[in-house]
C-alpha cells in the first residue's frame, strides 16, 4: 500500500501547476491533503473520481484557510471529520478514514508563526491531541497520523540547528511533545528507515531560494503505530514535485507483516 501526505498551499493553485496529472503518476492508494484553502463545491475533483478516488474533506469555517482533503481508492468503513473540540475543528484540521484493517488521520497542525497568540493555540492544540491520539490508538491500534505538523523534531531535521532565535516550529516546549509522541506512541517511519540521514526536508521558505539551496525544515511526518511497525517497507521525500511549498512525503506499507 502506497500512502501519500502533501500540504499543497492551496489545492486550486496546485491543480493549475500540474497536481493532478502528478498525482496519476504515483501509483497512490491514498492521498493526504493539507491546506486546501477550499471547500468542496469550489474544486472539480471530476479527473481524480475518474482514477478511482474517493474523496474526503475536512473544510474549515473560514474561506480560503486552512482544511484536509483525504483522497482512497479504497471505500472507507467510516469517515469522520474533527477531533472533538470546536476550537480546532472549526479550522478543517482532521479527517479519519477507518478501512478494514487500518485507519489514517490526515492532520493539518496549527502553525504558530504568525504571532505568540497562535502559538499558544498550537501549544493548547497540541496538549488536546495527545489525550485524544491516545484514545483513538486504543479503539484503532493500526493506526496511521500523517500531514503537516509544523514542529521540527530532530536537529537533522533543520537545516540550521544552531539557530538562536528558536522560532515556533522549532521551540523546545514543541519539540518535548514530539519527543514523547515519538517516543511512546507512534514510530516517525522516515526516521524508522533512515535515522542518520540529513538534508531530507519537506518545506522551504519561498525566501531567498530556500529550497534550491535545501535549507530547509522537515515538519511533515508519517507516524505509524506499534501494530504497523514492522510493515513500514520504505518511506521518504518526493522533492522533484513542485506544487507548493511543501514536498509530498511517502510510505510503502506493507499491511499483512
Amino acid at each position: 500500500m502506497k500512502i501519500i501526505s502533501y500540504n499543497v498551499n492551496g489545492i486550486r493553485a496546485a491543480m493549475k501547476k500540474g497536481l493532478v496529472e502528478w498525482l496519476a503518476s504515483t501509483d497512490a492508494d491514498v492521498l493526504c491533503i493539507q491546506e486546501t484553502k477550499s471547500h468542496p463545491e469550489q474544486v472539480d475533483l471530476t479527473e481524480l473520481q475518474g482514477m478511482g478516488y474517493q474523496a474526503h474533506w475536512h473544510s474549515a469555517e473560514k474561506k480560503g484557510y486552512s482544511g484536509v482533503l483525504t483522497l482512497s481508492q479504497a471505500s472507507p468503513l467510516l469517515v469522520q471529520t474533527g477531533i472533538g473540540d470546536d476550537r480546532y475543528d472549526r479550522e478543517g484540521r482532521n479527517v479519519l478514514t477507518v478501512y478494514d484493517d487500518l485507519a489514517i488521520l490526515n492532520c493539518y497542525f496549527p502553525s504558530g508563526s504568525s504571532s505568540e497568540e497562535r502559538h499558544a493555540y498550537k501549544m493548547d492544540y497540541l496538549a488536546y491531541f495527545r489525550p485524544y491520539i491516545e484514545q483513538l490508538l486504543k479503539k484503532y491500534p493500526r493506526l496511521i497520523v500523517l500531514g503537516d505538523y509544523n514542529v521540527v523534531h530532530l536537529d537533522l531535521d533543520i537545516h540550521n540547528p544552531t539557530r538562536k532565535d528558536k522560532p515556533s516550529g522549532y521551540r523546545p516546549e514543541e519539540r518535548a511533545w514530539m519527543d514523547g509522541y515519538f517516543g511512546d506512541l507512534f514510530t516517525d517511519a522516515y526516521r524508522h528507515l533512515y535515522p542518520e540521514a540529513e538534508g531530507s526536508y519537506s518545506w522551504w521558505s519561498y525566501r531567498a531560494g530556500s529550497r534550491q539551496r535545501n535549507k530547509g525544515w522537515r515538519i511533515d511526518y508519517i507516524a505509524v503505530s506499534a501494530d504497523l511497525r514492522q510493515g513500514i517497507k520504505e518511506a521518504g521525500h518526493m522533492t522533484d514535485a513542485m506544487h507548493s511549498d511543501h514536498c509530498p512525503v511517502y510510505l510503502d506499507l506493507d499491511l499483512h507483516v
